[in-house]
């Protein structure tokens, strides 16, 4: 042990001696770093939670990746690829895929006795994930599909159920604008509600082999592939290798196919997430000079009380580093109990809110039903490791002030 270790773990054990103004100003100095490190683990929890909650939303009504024709337009109306490609069996197979689904879409009119709303509807079959889905249920259940009967059954969702004045087993008629026009009737199985108004007024999910009747399709033609993955964070990597896997068609009778991904179908979405990350960068930047400055002001009382101690280390032959040493261990071994209160406030506040949801929020505003966390612990280690390293770093230029203190001024000084 060193000389500075061994005077500063003296000083810590005896630290309820020092002045009745040292006191108060180390404990204001701990709850500062305290209160900034549970501000942190908030911030960021909440941040990476609404942020996981809203593109999983988004991902629950288009997946992660999709592949459709290369004619395809921005509209619902989509030019059929068959369902028979090769390049599902290889992507089924790699490690980062959780499922592969086929879809088809087509635009429609509900009539009602009163009311008249558009929406899309999303046709599916026997291999489609509802997970998402049975989270977000409100009432009835989602469609139980097979390859050989066609079930007249739709899941609907609340918002368009509500503005139509439907009800779970209730039927309705949908028209659809096309050359001749056709009709189908519908009973509503389930009703879900995700709180993205924009989405949820838009889509209704049936049998597949209705869009394949009204489009005159074939049993083997789909709007698309729909592909979901395991870690979002590998999105770009598995978009690459669903277009490898895809490769280059040159043949005129193969089918050219597109592959997008949920980044780029809604870029407004996540260009607004991705800027949610700035905010939370100023925030952990003002909370960790707020502890910072909070122990610069700790470490000069320090420096203050223990004038006359620098004084006779001084006389004695130690040097500046060893005597700067003495209050760097201080100021960190506070800064650790600042950092171990802090964790218990953060996580333990962050943890009550996802057992019991007790902060809720409006979704017509905010799209979820309360305060999202996502507490992992890599980013509570990483908040922590910086904020020690930050507030170390700070305390350097104060500590420098040892240096200008001469031993006899010292000796003789009075606190």
């Amino acid at each position: 042990m060193s000389i500075g270790t061994f005077i500063a773990s003296r000083l810590i054990k005896d630290r309820n001696r020092g002045t009745a103004f040292s006191r108060p100003i180390n404990v204001i100095a701990i709850i500062g770093i305290a209160l900034g490190l549970a501000v942190m683990i908030l911030a960021v929890s909440i941040l990476t939670g609404f942020k996981q909650q809203i593109r999983d939303k988004v991902a629950g009504f288009g997946a992660h990746i999709q592949v459709v024709n290369f004619d395809a337009n921005l509209s619902y109306e989509t030019v059929p690829v068959s369902s028979n490609q090769p390049f599902v069996s290889k992507i089924r197979e790699h490690r980062g895929i959780r499922n592969v689904q086929v879809f088809a879409t087509k635009a429609g009119i509900i009539k009602t006795d009163e009311n008249i709303q558009g929406v899309v509807l999303k046709g599916i079959g026997s291999d489609y994930d509802w997970s998402f889905f049975r989270s977000n249920m409100v009432e009835g259940e989602t469609l139980v599909l097979s390859d050989t009967a066609r079930s007249n059954d739709v899941v609907i969702s609340k918002k368009v159920a509500d503005m139509l004045g439907l009800k779970l087993g209730d039927s309705f008629s949908m028209f659809f604008v096309q050359d001749p026009p056709r009709m189908r009737k519908f009973t509503i199985l389930g009703i879900y509600e995700t709180s993205l108004e924009e989405f949820d007024k838009t889509y209704l999910f049936c049998d597949i082999n209705h869009i394949r009747s009204l489009n005159g399709w074939s049993d083997d033609q789909v709007s698309g592939f729909e592909i979901y993955i395991n870690d979002f964070e590998e999105l770009d990597y598995m978009t690459d290798v669903v277009r490898d896997a895809i490769g280059y068609r040159v043949a005129e009778e193969e089918e050219q196919l597109k592959v997008t991904n949920i980044r780029g179908r809604y870029p407004q979405i996540f260009d607004w997430l991705g800027f949610q990350d700035t905010n939370v960068i100023i925030i952990l930047v003002l909370m960790i000079l707020v502890a910072g400055f909070n122990m610069i002001s700790g470490l000069l009382i320090l420096i203050l009380e223990k004038t006359n101690m620098i004084g006779v280390l001084k006389a004695l032959g130690a040097g500046n580093k060893v005597i700067r040493s003495v209050f760097l261990y201080q100021a960190a071994w506070l800064t650790a109990r600042g950092l171990f209160w802090g964790n218990v406030i953060g996580i333990g506040l962050a943890l009550l809110q996802l057992k019991t949801e007790m902060i809720s929020l409006d979704p017509s505003s905010y799209y979820l039903r309360s305060v999202p966390i996502n507490l992992d612990p890599v980013h509570v280690i990483l908040l922590n490791i910086g904020t020690m390293i930050a507030i170390i770093l700070m305390l350097l230029i104060p500590s420098q002030l040892i240096a200008r203190i001469t031993p006899v001024k010292a000796i003789r000084y009075d606190c």
